[in-house]
C-alpha cells in the first residue's frame, strides 16, 4: 500500500470514523482504524462491533492494500501535521506505516488488516429517505433519554416507528421519556419498525451538517441499519427485544399547565442544580402559589448547611396550584434541546410532568418526579 493525499482530508476522515472507536474496547484491534487503498480512492473505516463508521476520500494511489492503525495516535499525529501533502506507505517489518508531509516522518506501529472485524454491509433490505435536518432535530431531541447502561438493553436504543411517510423516534431509560413525530422525504414499500442502539444515532447526529436528504436501509432480517450521509456510512446494529408501549407512559390529562420561555426556564434550572448537586439533584417547582398569584413558577434546591436558592420566572399558568420535584439533570437535559415557549402539565407531586412545545404537536417529553418532605 502507498499512497498521497492531503493532509486536511485525512485529518477530517479520521475525526469521523474515530467517533465509533471505543476507548475500552474489548477487542484491542477495534482500537485501530482499517485503512484500505484502492481505485483511486483510500477508504477509512472505524467500528466498536456495534456501530461501523466509513468514509472514503480521493487520493493518488501507487500501490493498493490495507492495514489497521491505531486510531488516536495516527489522528493525533496527522492533525499536528501542517496543511500539505501527505505520503503515507505500508511497512512490514514490523506491520504498520510510514508517514511523510513536508519536514516530518513518522514511523507507527499497525495490524494487518486480515485481524479486523468484518465490516457489515447493507446492500438489500427497505429503504426511505429523511432530511438531514429532520433527522439531526429528531435526535438531539430524542437519543439523549435513552438509558446508558445495558442492563435493560431495549432501553439503550431508539425506536423507529414508520407508517407510510410518518415516522416517530422514541427513547425512554425508566426516568424520562421522548417521543418525536415528523415526516419522511421518501416513503418506504412498506411500514416497518426496529430500535437502533442511541449511541449510533448519537454519533450520527454529529454528522449532520449537510443540507441533502439522508438515506437509510434496514436489512430484510431487521439486524443491521445503514446511514448514508453524504460520502459517510454509517452501519449500526439493531437491538432485538420489545420495547416499552410508550404511548401508555405519556398521561392523558392534567390539572395545572404553565405556558413559559424556555430560555428562563433553563435558567433557573441552572442556577438551582448548583444547590441541588448537593441534595441528590433535586429541584422542587411550585407554581400558582396563593402568596405569588397564578401567573409565577418558583425554583428552588438546598445545599444542606451550605446555602439554599430561590428563583422565581413568570408563567401563564391555568388550573390548580401544583408542586413537584425533578432531578436536575432531566429537566437541563430536556430544555437545553427546546426552545421558544414550552408547556409544563402537572397532575400531582407523584405523577410524571409533561413539556412540550407550544407550537406544533411532533415532540413530547415525560420526566418521573423525585419523592420529597414538602
Amino acid at each position: 500500500m502507498k499512497f498521497t493525499c492531503i493532509q486536511e482530508d485525512l485529518s477530517r476522515v479520521l475525526s469521523i470514523v474515530s467517533r465509533a472507536v471505543s476507548s475500552k474496547a474489548v477487542l484491542p484491534v477495534t482500537q485501530n482504524v482499517l485503512l484500505s487503498a484502492e481505485d483511486s480512492m483510500l477508504k477509512v473505516t472505524g467500528t466498536d462491533l456495534n456501530t461501523t463508521i466509513t468514509t472514503w476520500i480521493g487520493a493518488q494511489i501507487e500501490e493498493d492494500g490495507c492495514v489497521t492503525i491505531p486510531a488516536k495516535l495516527l489522528s493525533d499525529f496527522v492533525n499536528a501535521l501542517p496543511p500539505e501533502t501527505v505520503e503515507v506507505e505500508l511497512t512490514d517489518k514490523p506491520i504498520g506505516i510510514h508517514i511523510k508531509c513536508a519536514g516530518y516522518e513518522s514511523n507507527i506501529s499497525g495490524v494487518k488488516a486480515g485481524d479486523f472485524p468484518s465490516v457489515p454491509t447493507v446492500d438489500e433490505g427497505i429503504g426511505a429517505t429523511i432530511e438531514a435536518a429532520v433527522l439531526k432535530q429528531a435526535i438531539d431531541r430524542v437519543a439523549f433519554a435513552a438509558a446508558d447502561e445495558d442492563s435493560r438493553p431495549v432501553l439503550t436504543g431508539v425506536k423507529v416507528e414508520i407508517k407510510g411517510e410518518n415516522v416517530t423516534f422514541a427513547a425512554a431509560d425508566g426516568f424520562r421519556l421522548s417521543v418525536y413525530s415528523c415526516t419522511l422525504a421518501e416513503a418506504p414499500d412498506e411500514d416497518m419498525e426496529f430500535l437502533v442502539r442511541a449511541r449510533a444515532m448519537s454519533e450520527m447526529g454529529r454528522l449532520l451538517n449537510i443540507e441533502e436528504d439522508v438515506e437509510f436501509m434496514v436489512t430484510e432480517n431487521t439486524n443491521h441499519v445503514l446511514f448514508r450521509i453524504g460520502d459517510v456510512e454509517v452501519v449500526s446494529s439493531l437491538i432485538s427485544g420489545a420495547f416499552p408501549n410508550y404511548t401508555q407512559l405519556i398521561p392523558a390529562k392534567h390539572t395545572t399547565k404553565a405556558v413559559l420561555s424556555t430560555d428562563e426556564f433553563l435558567r433557573a434550572t441552572k442556577t438551582a442544580s448548583i444547590f441541588a448537586r448537593e441534595d441528590s439533584n433535586i429541584i422542587r417547582l411550585q407554581v400558582g402559589e396563593k402568596d405569588k398569584g397564578p401567573g409565577h413558577m418558583t425554583l428552588s434546591s438546598q445545599a444542606g448547611e451550605v446555602g439554599d436558592n430561590t428563583g422565581e420566572i413568570e408563567a401563564s399558568v391555568t388550573g390548580q396550584d401544583a408542586k413537584i420535584a425533578f432531578n436536575s439533570r432531566y429537566l437541563t437535559d430536556i430544555l437545553g434541546v427546546m426552545d421558544g415557549d414550552i408547556e409544563v402539565e402537572l397532575t400531582s407531586p407523584t405523577t410524571p410532568g409533561v413539556l412540550r412545545p407550544v407550537e406544533g404537536d411532533d415532540f413530547v417529553h415525560v420526566v418521573m418526579p423525585m419523592f420529597v418532605q414538602w
